[in-house]
This record gives C-alpha cells, sequence and structure tokens, in this order.
C-alpha cells in the first residue's frame, strides 16, 4: 500500500466498514480480462478469520467461473464526498475501502440452509424473520469466501475522527 498513512489496520475498524457496506465486487479471472461482479453478502467473523457469504443462481458465468477457479478477488467501499482543499488547490476523494482475496467454497445440503438462516437472511432486519419459500434452496448456489488477504483504507473529512487509522 503506497499511501501507509491511509491504511487500516485494526480488524474491529475494518468490520465497521463492512458493517456500512451493501454490495461486495468479486474479481474473477476471465483469461485475458478479469471479470467484475457486484453482489451483496453478508459474513462472519470468528477469531479474526472473516468469510463472506454470497447467493446466486447454480448456472451462468459467474458461477461457473467460480467453479472453475475457486479464488477471487473482493472490494468494497464506502465514497463519501468530494473535497476541494483551498489551501493547496488540490481536488481528492474522501472514501473508506476494504479489498482483499479469498478461497471460494460451495456450500450443500444442512450448511447451506444454515448459512442462509443465521448468517444471510439475518443480516438484514427486513429479513430476518421473513418465512421464505425453503424450496428454493434447491435452486441457489451458496458461496463462502474465506478471506486469505485483507487490506483497508480510508481518506476521512476534515473534522471526522481518525479512529479508522
Amino acid at each position: 500500500m503506497r499511501r501507509k498513512d491511509r491504511e487500516i489496520t485494526d480488524f474491529r475498524e475494518i468490520i465497521n466498514i463492512i458493517d456500512e457496506c451493501s454490495v461486495i465486487r468479486l474479481g474473477l479471472s476471465d483469461g485475458n480480462f478479469p471479470y467484475i461482479v457486484p453482489v451483496n453478502f453478508a459474513y462472519t467473523a470468528n477469531d479474526g478469520q472473516l468469510c463472506f457469504y454470497i447467493h446466486g443462481a447454480l448456472s451462468g458465468k459467474k458461477y461457473n467461473m467460480l467453479k472453475e477457479n475457486p479464488y477471487c478477488s473482493f472490494e468494497m467501499d464506502i465514497p463519501l464526498e468530494i473535497d476541494c482543499i483551498e489551501k493547496n488547490k488540490s481536488v481528492t476523494m474522501r472514501y473508506k475501502c476494504v479489498m482483499g482475496k479469498a478461497k471460494v467454497r460451495f456450500l450443500e445440503n444442512e450448511e447451506k440452509q444454515r448459512i442462509v438462516d443465521s448468517v444471510i437472511m439475518a443480516r438484514y432486519e427486513k429479513t430476518k424473520n421473513f418465512n421464505y419459500n425453503k424450496l428454493l434452496l434447491q435452486k441457489t448456489a451458496v458461496a463462502e469466501l474465506t478471506v486469505i488477504e485483507m487490506t483497508a483504507k480510508a481518506n476521512l473529512p476534515k473534522g471526522e475522527p481518525d479512529s479508522l487509522k
């Protein structure tokens, strides 16, 4: 990371950024070109190990690519504001972001059901107690992305607490 002054290393602060994000972008390998796909997610953080959970169809480009190559990159961010700095006549974007690499594993049967119920559906107040059609899980892929490397960074607006550094 070039700007070490913006690096966030505290795991709890990284989790706070993740909590503010509703989309994770996956970077998948597609020959000469990366394939980037935004997806919603849920996560668990146990003893410093972070796992993201995503779901989708049991077919299609994302599913096929993850089956073929069980590794991905990820990125999530919170754009805060564009800032015009009079003092030196410069412009900067204020933001918070988390990036990294993960190993992907597709879940099956009881484990898939448990993660959907206790992690994915539990993430949002609106879905927490929703009685969804469990038969749809037969047609749904659920993937666990175990984080193997992660960095976080922030460029906070003036006056914001520096607690994220």
